[in-house]
């Protein structure tokens, strides 16, 4: 501890960032400071008057690095970086940016629009990152309905237009693409309208206005009067999409806007984005308190990480807590009146519900975690049982007149479910819609296998169905010489009644009884299963039969078929390149011609 007292001691009195580590050379601490040597002796001089986290960290370092910087504000940049690629033990965590989807346009001949998680591995221009995903889908599907684009992967260079390489897909077909495959758009044309796409990207919308503005006006003069008012459907298109977004102050300008809150454990950040008047990116931030950070400390720290995060390079920050440094050519605001204040409101009216929301979710958690238990202690005094239900598994029966019958077993263990235990079932021995014969293959199947298997049998099963499916399978039970062994039950949907075996008499539970939600818990999770199944077991039957009519196509093409796209409608959505690539290129076409016939 004296030597690191000295150490920090001859520190020098510049801005920059600290590093504590510990004896294994683990990174434990990364702080930035204005004077190197003040900021980190303060660690090491009055320990009493220390927190017991800042007690711990002091206790645990080793050996401490740093690096000078310029000025303060680049000591937060740095901090930020070191913090976003090692995190540190003691540092509040800031979240990787690789989970948000970025937009690219692609740097090819006629570029794309494509959407990734992953930016290096793609070439182009990124637009982003989208922490809204659902603004992220409603901003792209209104581009596509404002510039047609191409969605194929094709190589559209010069040589391979000009030696007509490729032909014209479905999307020029239905006005999704201009057709630049075949020479039918020039790469100029295109390149105007990507120009255009560039600037809704980056928020831009005057700039569209004004180019569609001067078109309108030039083919107008021209006479040429349709081409005009398909530019002015087009204007008309993009002030629609403008005024469902949140105009803030059309004058406003670019400017950044954060709200926060804090208790002893945790921070609240409310961020949102605001260009041309309007707020183009909004995001919630929620972090875990590691030391006795300020509210100063944690609102800079933030404020320069989504900044960076989301490339704003706005002039003006609106803030509730003053940042406590200075960036350079930035104002920091707070206001008190006016426009601006009304922005702070509506940043500090989120960051409010982002509090309450996270601590009742806490609470619920809380409750949750002792539910399980308490409803299982409950179920077996509701049951007469002399031990609890640990282990409890529900069957269910799934058809629709007859078609394609299956069944589902779902198993909960303490409660809890057990996927890993789940089994469905194709029904064999039985022709037509059944309930009570497949009930009894069901359960004979599942317990025939478990006593083979030598695996203990549960505590309680539940059978979705009233006396009739519960009798076929206490019929099942008793074949295989275990009935009595553990507990059974069937239950009602109707009236929500339980039924025990050889007891016309219904049982019923309390409504709004712990034991009663856990069997309905149950009982809807095997009918969730059950259908689930039987409506993909339908559908790969109905592709099937469908397909198999095609000319050329048999069983091997359209298992592959299913099998990498699952559904006719995501094999109509699918690139025609995929299809080719699975099927070869005769068959495509005819089943592109198939679909393009049934459309019609």
């Amino acid at each position: 501890m004296v030597s690191l007292k000295e150490f920090a001691s001859q520190l020098p009195q510049e801005a920059g960032v600290y590093r504590f580590y510990d004896e294994q050379n683990n990174l434990l601490y990364v702080g930035k400071a204005k004077f190197l040597k003040n900021r980190v002796s303060n660690y090491f001089a009055n320990l009493a008057q220390h927190s017991n986290k800042t007690k711990q960290l002091v206790s645990q370092i080793h050996h401490i690095e740093f690096t000078i910087v310029p000025n303060e504000y680049d000591a937060l940049l740095l901090e930020n970086s070191l913090i976003k690629t090692n995190q540190p033990k003691y540092n509040i965590l800031l979240k990787d940016d690789k989970t948000y989807p970025f937009v690219c346009i692609t740097d090819e001949p006629f570029p794309r629009l494509l959407v990734t998680r992953q930016p290096e591995t793609l070439k182009g221009t990124f637009f982003g990152p989208f922490a809204q995903q659902k603004s992220m889908h409603i901003l792209l599907d209104f581009i596509a309905e404002m510039y047609p684009l191409r969605s194929c992967a094709y190589n559209l260079s010069k040589a391979n237009v000009e030696a007509k390489k490729y032909k014209v897909c479905l999307d020029f077909h239905i006005g999704k693409c201009l057709g630049g495959c075949e020479g039918k758009q020039s790469e100029e044309d295109y390149q105007e309208n990507i120009n255009q796409v560039m600037h809704i990207l980056k928020g831009n919308l005057g700039e569209v206005k004004k180019a569609l503005k001067q078109k309108m006006l030039d083919a107008s003069e021209n006479w040429l009067f349709e081409k005009a008012q398909f530019f002015k459907e087009k204007l008309d298109k993009l002030e629609f999409y403008q005024s469902k977004s949140l105009i803030v102050n059309p004058n406003m300008g670019e400017v950044d806007v954060f709200a926060l809150l804090s208790d002893e454990e945790n921070a609240y950040l409310h961020y949102f984005r605001i260009q041309e008047g309007t707020i183009t990116h909004t995001q919630n931030h929620h972090i875990k308190k590691k030391l006795d950070e300020t509210d100063e400390e944690i609102i800079t720290s933030l404020s320069s990480y989504f900044r960076n995060l989301f490339q704003s390079e706005a002039k003006e920050i609106i803030t509730n807590i003053a940042l406590n440094i200075e960036i350079p050519n930035v104002i920091n605001t707070i206001p008190k009146i006016g426009d601006k204040r009304k922005l702070l409101d509506i940043a500090l009216k989120n960051v409010f519900r982002l509090k309450q929301d996270f601590l009742l979710k806490n609470q619920d958690a809380e409750s949750k975690k002792k539910e399980p238990t308490q409803a299982v202690q409950e179920l077996q005094k509701v049951l007469q049982m002399n031990t609890p239900p640990l282990h409890i598994e529900c069957f269910d029966n799934s058809n629709i007149q007859g078609t394609n019958p299956v069944a589902s077993m779902v198993c909960f263990r303490e409660g809890k479910p057990s996927k890993r235990d789940y089994r469905h079932f194709h029904i064999k021995t039985v022709i037509g819609a059944n309930d009570f014969a497949s009930m009894f293959e069901i359960v004979t199947r599942r317990y025939k296998r478990l006593l083979n298997d030598q695996v203990p049998l549960p505590d309680l099963v539940v059978i979705d169905g009233g006396k009739g499916q519960l009798s076929s399978a206490c019929d099942a039970l008793k074949a295989l010489g275990i009935y009595g062994q553990f507990h059974i039950v069937g239950i009602a949907k109707r009236l929500e009644e339980i039924y025990f075996p050889e007891d016309d008499i219904p049982l019923h539970i309390n409504k709004k009884s712990l034991s009663l939600r856990l069997i309905q818990k149950i009982r809807d999770e095997a009918h969730r299963f059950a259908i689930t199944f039987h409506r993909d077991t339908r559908s790969k039957n109905t592709l099937k039969d469908e397909l198999l009519d095609l000319e050329g196509f048999g069983e091997k093409t359209v298992e592959a078929l299913r099998k990498q796209f699952k559904t006719l409608k995501k094999m109509k959505d699918a690139e025609k390149s995929e299809l080719i690539e699975i099927i070869g290129e005769a068959k495509t076409e005819v089943l592109l011609k198939y679909f393009l016939e049934k459309a019609e």
